[in-house]
């Protein structure tokens, strides 16, 4: 896998690599490590990044900050990034989900990835990567919309109609849950949406209710 070295990158530790793009789905199968703790490391790398980025380069308030940081880092644009670098293809997965990773499993591995090259390489050669990858996204203003519960709030206000966001199910251990929420409105269920908090999960729920009402 020599994906990253059209950025110059060099992994040596050709297995951490591979764990960075491994599923807790195969991991089970396979009785091997999986991505969730590099990502955990890479997340709090790329918040660290994002977040020199833009005290350095602009005049915004922490609020401001905030809200911009956080369209360049959600799922959507986490996913984006996998794809423009091109190993969405070699991740792994469980025998389940062959044919059907969604952009939740993609985006993982891209902060999995960046917490591998941390420690193989540092700080600057993670911070150069993400200046190449991400950085012309937000020059460009090429931002990735993240906050779909705020738009479909403000659609159902001007329509005067009722919405909520109703908990269906959690499964999974404590350090891995998942959770499945349902956005009704008017006592119809317009979307659904899973992710790994209750917040993320609405996110995609108001994502799918927008995409409908857009019919």
């Amino acid at each position: 896998m020599d994906f990253l070295s059209k950025y110059g990158i060099k992994i040596k530790n050709q297995n951490l690599l591979l764990t960075a793009l491994t599923h807790s789905s195969y991991a089970y199968e396979n009785h091997c490590e999986d991505y969730e703790r590099l990502e955990f490391l890479g997340d709090a790398v790329l918040q660290v990044i994002m977040s020199e980025y833009f005290y350095k380069n602009t005049t915004l308030k922490e609020g401001q900050m905030s809200k911009e940081r956080s369209s360049f880092v959600c799922e959507e644009a986490l996913a984006c990034y996998v794809k423009q670098v091109g190993y969405d293809k070699y991740i792994r997965v469980g025998h389940g989900l062959v044919g059907h990773i969604n952009d939740t499993i993609i985006a993982d591995t891209f902060e999995a990835v960046l917490a591998v090259i941390y420690l193989e390489c540092g700080l600057e050669v993670c911070q150069k990567y993400i200046y190449e990858i991400v950085i012309p996204y937000v020059e460009n203003h090429e931002g990735f919309f993240s906050d779909y519960k705020t738009s479909l709030q403000e659609l159902v206000q001007t329509d005067k109609k009722s919405l909520e966001y109703i908990l269906v199910e959690s499964t999974g251990e404590a350090h891995n849950m998942q959770f499945k929420v349902n956005v009704v409105v008017d006592g119809i269920v317009l979307g659904s949406g899973i992710g790994k908090s209750k917040k993320e999960a609405e996110q995609k729920a108001a994502a799918a209710a927008i995409r409908k009402c857009a019919r």
